[in-house]
């Protein structure tokens, strides 16, 4: 009964133990819940199969010589560039303006 007593009255069994018992285990109830939020964020970040063949970085190599080969078949000695219209601006009204601009240079 003595003893009883000694424990209750000690400070640092009373305040000390149910405070180191909180910060290690709430660090490994952190963990756990970190765990389970990175393991969602993995299966989010599934690609489709489809997808994931085109992204293939062994097939990226082929992708990349394919559209070399379609920019070597254009001729880009006559490419001449064309600003884009403003916001404000209709788009498929000032590219012919600025197509026929461009021709009338040519032509003179």
């Amino acid at each position: 009964m003595f003893i009883l007593k000694t424990l209750r009255r000690n400070k640092t069994l009373r305040y000390g133990v149910p405070m180191l018992l909180l910060v290690v285990g709430g660090s490994f109830g952190l963990r756990e819940f970190t765990q389970i939020r990175y393991d969602a964020q993995k299966i989010k970040k599934k690609l489709d199969p489809s997808l994931e063949a085109r992204v293939n970085v062994e097939k990226q190599s082929v992708i990349l010589e394919e559209e070399y080969d379609k920019l070597r078949e254009k001729n880009l000695d006559e490419w001449q560039n064309i600003r884009g219209p403003r916001p404000w601006e209709d788009s498929k009204e000032y590219q012919e303006q600025q197509r026929s601009r461009q021709k009338n240079q040519t032509e003179a």
